[in-house]
Formats: structure tokens, sequence, C-alpha cells
């Protein structure tokens, strides 16, 4: 599998909080793509640990950035759902439209926890989406963690404020079956 991952803010910085993003370039390695809007988020420089680990990530080539540019099918998408959605529509996010847009028009994968925001349009767009939880599973699968490690890993999460569906990894392995 070689598709793009466009993370929204809400799970990248699951795994940046607690210093675990290293999953990541493990998993899903040259794959991780920041839309403009969610690498400005990131970039708040009332969060400066963030956004340094942001700005070196891009650096070090493990994190790639992509913009939406005017005049595009993305850029089409991503203004009605963030500024002008249709009748009975409700608009979201700038980062959460960047990110369906993005995986829409190159065939991607969202990676994001706000299921409520964005479902309608995953199942709408026919888009292939994970969480901080799928990627955790993920991770077990391949051997990368062990459920020991996950829980720890979950628990710091919560600790950061990182809203999860489960108090730990391990209920939410128990979801799963």
């Amino acid at each position: 599998m070689t598709d793009k991952l466009f993370f929204y803010t809400d799970c990248i910085s699951a795994f940046l909080w607690v210093k675990e993003e290293n999953i990541l370039f493990k998993l899903y390695p040259n794959r991780v793509v920041l839309p403009k809007q969610v690498f400005d988020e990131l970039s708040n420089s009332s969060i400066p640990h963030i956004k340094r680990k942001v700005n070196e990530l891009c650096l070090k080539g493990e994190v790639s950035t992509k913009e939406i540019l005017i005049n595009t099918d993305e850029y089409k998408l991503y203004h009605e759902l963030a500024f002008s959605p249709r009748k009975g529509e409700k608009i979201i996010g700038k980062g959460e439209a960047a990110a369906i847009a993005l995986a829409k028009t190159y065939n991607g994968i969202i990676a994001s926890n706000n299921l409520k925001d964005i479902s309608k349009y995953v199942e709408k767009y026919g888009l292939e989406h994970v969480t901080t939880g799928d990627i955790l599973v993920d991770a077990l699968n391949k051997r990368y963690i062990d459920e020991e490690t996950g829980n720890q890993i979950w628990n710091n999460m919560i600790r950061k404020q990182r809203m999860l569906p489960t108090a730990t990894f391990s209920e939410y392995l128990k979801k799963l079956k």
C-alpha cells in the first residue's frame, strides 16, 4: 500500500504530544502528509514544542505538507466543505476539509479522530479512514508495540487530554472483537 495519509490535527497531535510519532514513520514511511491548514494549526506559537517538532519532522523529510491551490478540484471541494456548504450541510473545520479534499483528489487515507464531523464525507466519497486507535492496532499487529506499551501510550495520550474512545488500549482492542 502506497497511499498517502492526510492527517488532521487531532490524530497527529496525539502522537506528537506523547513523543511517539516514530510509530507513524515505521508504519507509514514517506506517507505522512499534513495539509497546509493542519501544518498551520500545529505551528501555533502557543505550543512551541509541537511547532518545533513539526518543523523538524518536515526538515528531516519524515512529514510532508500539501497546499491546496486555487482553481483545482481539491480547492473546489475544500471551499465547499469549509466555507460554502450545500444547502442542508454544515461547515466543517478547515483542517478537516483540507484532509478530505486531498484524500479524495489523491486517493489517499484520512487520519482523524473526529468521526462526528467527517464520517458523512468519508462515506459520501468512499474514502479510507484511520484513527489513533487504528494506528496503534496496526503497530501492535506489526509487533512494533505490545499491548502493554499500547496501554502506556494510550494512557499518556489521555493524560495530555487527547480524546480517545475508551479508557485503555486493551478496552479498545476488546471492542474490535
